[in-house]
């Protein structure tokens, strides 16, 4: 756990604190919420005075009529409203499958939302597939994971993971849980970044999606220049698959997307915001024999070519553009999806490819390779954003995205 994201501890102590907190913001006294709450004093005197230490600043302003929300306390309010409600909404997707009296059922899935040790278990052992490699990772004993998950599905009256051949497998109610326990631990994360904007320091973690078309320029770009302003800011990149990143981003694991932009987000319960317009071309070394005389794209049919992997969005968008000029596509002579791999073979061979120029910037602006000057097709992408709708965002993740627009702006 790096120093910018929430230790074990202070996910629990913030977790098991939300609900005292969330009443002496509304009732503006620790005496009206013992009332309201049925617990006692001092015990949500002690509650508060816990959450303040662990975000290391005061919530309230202390008054002879009351306890007063200042600038944190607002910040902290209003992810704690965020995380209450994730509860909500999963108790009511719980609800549905469920197989106990609705009343105990929905006690326990509260409970277990609000537990941060039992709900960094769930997670863990559904990203590692293995209670041990969960356990080892939480600082727990094998057996001490093993009463805890046992507990939490006797009080649910159900398994949330199946034991397969490829490890511990979440069930619907499972994964479910687990899904939302990752937003929960995002919000947390993201209120210490709050926490430290009022205070005029923006830091905190953020992780972002890369695909292909942002990875060249635009974001390594705009990560130098968040860092360069915020060096307290820790910046995670991840490589994935679409549709693997897309997941991330709806368990908040990952912040937001930048690359190409599909057209289905919106009903996927994403949003998008366009950068810029992106386009193929075709691409081979300095030097190369084609260079020399004027060449259509029928004339490079004969040619060995490097293309993406069939099924790949950018295969798809070349095989297209072929056709659109009623020139059957290439049969490729190597098929890849390393960008490492595509520069080698361009730079050492007379092989050609199609591609983003803006995925080749620098050797193209070096003169290592060259863009030839031949027609495709329609191959015009929208590159940008692609966010969780209904997500709000840290400042440190608010700045890189500032960066990023800024450096789409240069292009």
């Amino acid at each position: 756990m790096s120093e910018f994201a929430p230790s074990s501890e202070r996910i629990e102590t913030s977790l098991r604190h939300i609900r005292d907190f969330l009443s002496v913001a509304e009732t503006g006294s620790i005496a009206r919420s013992s009332e309201e709450i049925f617990k006692a004093s001092s015990a949500i005197a002690r509650a508060i005075a816990e959450l303040e230490r662990s975000l290391g600043v005061a919530l309230f302003e202390r008054k002879p009529r009351g306890m007063l929300l200042n600038a944190y306390g607002e910040a902290v309010r209003g992810r704690a409203l965020r995380i209450t409600q994730e509860v909500a909404g999963t108790l009511d997707e719980v609800a549905r499958t469920g197989k106990r009296a609705q009343a105990v059922e929905r006690n326990a899935v509260t409970s277990l939302l609000l537990n941060g040790r039992a709900l960094l278990l769930l997670i863990g052992v559904s990203e590692l597939r293995t209670l041990s490699a969960a356990a080892a990772r939480l600082g727990l004993s094998q057996a001490g994971a093993s009463m805890s998950l046992a507990r939490v599905e006797e009080a649910l009256g159900q398994p949330l993971f199946q034991r397969m051949m490829r490890g511990m497998v979440p069930t619907d109610v499972g994964a479910r849980i687990v899904s939302s326990g990752k937003r929960i631990v995002a919000e947390l994360r993201h209120m210490q970044s709050d926490v430290a904007a009022i205070a005029g320091t923006t830091q905190g973690s953020v992780t972002i999606g890369a695909l292909p078309l942002g990875r060249t320029y635009v974001l390594p770009t705009a990560i130098a220049a968040a860092l360069q302003r915020h060096p307290n800011i820790r910046v995670t990149t991840v490589e994935s698959p679409y549709e693997v990143l897309v997941a991330g981003l709806r368990d908040g694991d990952v912040d937001f997307i930048v690359g190409a932009l599909r057209a289905d987000v919106k009903s996927a319960g994403l949003i998008s915001e366009s950068l810029f317009e992106d386009r193929l071309g075709i691409v081979v070394r300095a030097g190369h024999p084609l260079l020399t005389a004027p060449v259509t794209l029928k004339d490079l049919l004969a040619q060995r070519w490097i293309l993406p992997r069939p099924g790949a969005p950018g295969r798809h968008l070349i095989d297209q553009s072929f056709r659109e000029l009623a020139v059957e596509p290439p049969v490729p002579s190597v098929e890849t999806g390393d960008l490492a791999v595509l520069r080698g073979l361009l730079r050492s061979s007379d092989m050609l490819t199609a591609i983003s120029p803006h995925q080749l910037h620098y050797e193209i602006a070096a003169g290592d390779l060259v863009e030839m000057r031949v027609a495709l097709g329609w191959t015009v992408r929208r590159i940008g954003i692609t966010l969780r709708e209904g997500a709000l965002l840290s400042p440190a993740a608010l700045a890189v995205l500032d960066e990023i627009r800024a450096a789409s702006r240069r292009l």
